[in-house]
């Protein structure tokens, strides 16, 4: 291959054309718009299908009447035919020429169970989009009932326990044995669920409706040929873990356990921590397609009851395709959801999911999610951990001022010394000014650059720390902030004083213990240094102003967002301050409880009764 042969080939792939060996690209063409209805071709063909399914079907009933005819007179099969001529008569009602048209232009899932096992089969594989679909199993079997009557089971695989639909369901109804009864009497089908059933949660329905709800959530649906009903029993099975250790809200002496992904391992740990038959727990679902599972927990003495209706109209009115975790369905929830702050408490925790029940709020946990979203909630409330109740008040109370000044820190610092050192320079120390003018000597950028570049910095840090696995990321993210500020002063890019300031915010960054609340407060302060590199301390003044019009006016669940601040309400010792916990005898006021009251005046009733011992002993 030599200069010559190349420039021949390349020649000769410009004139000789020749098509391309490998096939063309996959490009995803625009598909066209149709209608949901159904064509009236199609509509027609279907109906066709219908009856000629029910033509087959009568004319085997027939051969079975003129062979009974011809033998001697058996009065169990005549008693059978005479039901099969039954269940073809109900088959016959509904495929009416109105009733079936209608029943096409209308969703499967709205549709009637059919007395003919083959319909209700074909209207499942239409539904689940079988044989495509591999998930669903439908297991045909036949009751030795008097007559036997032909069965199927219909489940999901992976979400339904294979052992309960052995053990409970094939097994009994394949043993059951004759029985006097026929199952297509008025009360045999109840009679069979009744006593060879063994499942805890069973019950009849007539939609296919139906069906797909239960059998999506892990449920089992018994189909029986002849009859227009169908039997749900309780089989979920789905894989999950146990409860674990809280990963976000950890705590030194409060408790230990956190949620899990599985909806009713969650109001269980509730349960265990409210041992109340006042407890009460509604389920929903959400998503249209997804038909996630939500349960709206509240102590029904205590909450106020515009509260439930409130919560479950905003439920009911999500109509999303899916809704896959709590955090989703936060922001769907939420008053004003274009503002960063939550309002709304995302929690791991079951014990302040207790606390807030019990201080006449609800909660709300999703399906698939290890996080309970409890509202309405305060700014305060925030600012609020588990173990401060398990702290004395005072020291309680310390935590909470600290946490609040750190929230301050972390907004306002940065800004403080971007306004000062642009505007201001007056109202520092002579001594402090010449300081900071010597460390920013040899640095060739403006404070404000030099503070963007390190918030970016720190940012990055943050992020890449939080998608580093274990505790590798909090390894890296505070080595390679050190190595980061160290580097940079070393370079001239950024002075000592910047590197303090940044790290005095971020380690206040830390002390908020709410983490949406963190990412809503750091972008708060972006905001606030561009107002005070712009117009110093006047611009940080009408974002302060600004940032508490904003919260003032915001509500979480129709409850003031600042209360009970603004508007004042009746203070109950647990806002700012903590105080004891036998001081604490009203719930909050800004929720009107049905029940105001916590505990009485005197809740150590101890302390005025006398000891045990009588006068005069000395043991």
């Amino acid at each position: 291959m030599n200069i010559f042969t190349k420039n021949f080939k390349a020649l000769k792939q410009i004139v000789l054309y020749e098509p391309p060996k490998d096939p063309p690209p996959f490009v995803l063409a625009e598909a066209e718009r149709s209608n949901d209805t159904p064509a009236p071709v199609t509509s027609s063909l279907a109906q066709y299908e219908a009856l000629l399914r029910y033509a087959h079907r009568l004319a085997d009933t027939i051969e079975k009447s003129l062979t009974a005819l011809k033998q001697p007179y058996q009065a169990d099969k005549i008693a059978a035919l005479k039901l099969e001529i039954a269940a073809l008569e109900k088959q016959q009602d509904k495929l009416s020429p109105v009733l079936e048209t209608y029943s096409l232009s209308q969703s499967p899932a709205n549709q009637e169970i059919s007395t003919s096992m083959e319909e209700n089969k074909l209207t499942l594989e239409k539904l689940y989009n079988l044989p495509d679909n591999q998930d669903l199993i439908i297991r045909r079997l036949t009751i030795p009932a008097q007559p036997p009557v032909d069965a199927a089971l219909v489940f999901i695989d992976g979400i339904s326990d294979k052992n309960t639909i052995n053990l409970a369901i094939l097994q009994p109804l394949m043993l059951l044995g004759k029985r006097d009864k026929s199952l297509f009497q008025k009360a045999g089908l109840e009679e069979l669920l009744a006593e060879y059933l063994p499942g805890n949660q069973v019950k009849l329905v007539h939609t296919f409706g139906d069906i797909t709800s239960a059998i999506n959530m892990g449920d089992t649906a018994i189909l029986f040929d002849g009859l227009s009903q169908a039997a749900l029993i309780e089989t979920k099975g789905q894989e999950h873990r146990g409860p674990d250790r809280p990963t976000l809200e950890q705590s030194v002496r409060g408790s230990q356990s956190a949620f899990t992904e599985t909806l009713r391992v969650n109001t269980g740990l509730v349960r265990t921590l409210l041992r109340t038959s006042d407890l009460t727990t509604e389920m929903l679902t959400v998503g249209t397609r997804s038909n996630t599972l939500c349960a709206v927990m509240y102590l029904k003495s205590i909450i106020n009851p515009e509260l439930v209706v409130e919560a479950k109209r905003r439920l009911q009115g999500i109509t999303t395709d899916a809704v896959t975790q709590a955090g989703m369905l936060q922001l769907l929830m939420m008053d004003q959801p274009i503002l960063p702050y939550p309002q709304a408490l995302s929690t791991e925790r079951p014990d302040r999911v207790a606390a807030a029940l019990a201080e006449g709020r609800l909660a709300i946990l999703v399906d698939g999610s290890p996080f309970a979203i409890v509202a309405p909630i305060s700014f305060f409330t925030l600012l609020h951990v588990a173990e401060d109740f398990s702290l004395p008040w005072v020291a309680g109370s310390f935590a909470r001022i600290l946490r609040l000044l750190g929230t301050l820190i972390n907004v306002l610092l940065p800004a403080m010394y971007l306004a000062i050192s642009y505007f201001h320079q007056e109202a520092l120390p002579t001594d402090l000014i010449l300081a900071i003018g010597a460390a920013r000597e040899k640095v060739p950028f403006p404070a404000f650059v030099e503070i963007a570049s390190m918030e970016f910095a720190f940012e990055l840090l943050r992020e890449g720390g939080i998608r580093i696995p274990g505790l590798l990321g909090s390894t890296i993210g505070i080595v390679g902030a050190i190595i980061l500020g160290q580097a940079a002063v070393a370079a001239n890019i950024v002075s000592p004083i910047t590197v303090v300031i940044i790290a005095v915010t971020g380690l206040a960054s830390f002390a908020i213990p709410d983490y949406s609340l963190s990412f809503a407060i750091r972008l708060t302060r972006f905001v606030f240094e561009l107002l005070a590199a712009m117009l110093g301390l006047i611009g940080v003044s009408g974002g302060i102003i600004t940032i508490i019009v904003l919260l003032c006016s915001m509500k979480s669940l129709g409850v003031p967002y600042m209360a009970p601040l603004a508007p004042k309400t009746r203070y109950g010792y647990d806002a700012i301050l903590r105080g004891p916990n036998a001081a604490q005898e009203l719930r909050p006021d800004e929720l009107s409880p049905q029940d105001i009251r916590r505990q009485p005046t005197v809740s150590l009733r101890w302390t005025k009764q006398a000891s045990g011992k009588k006068k005069g002993d000395k043991s």
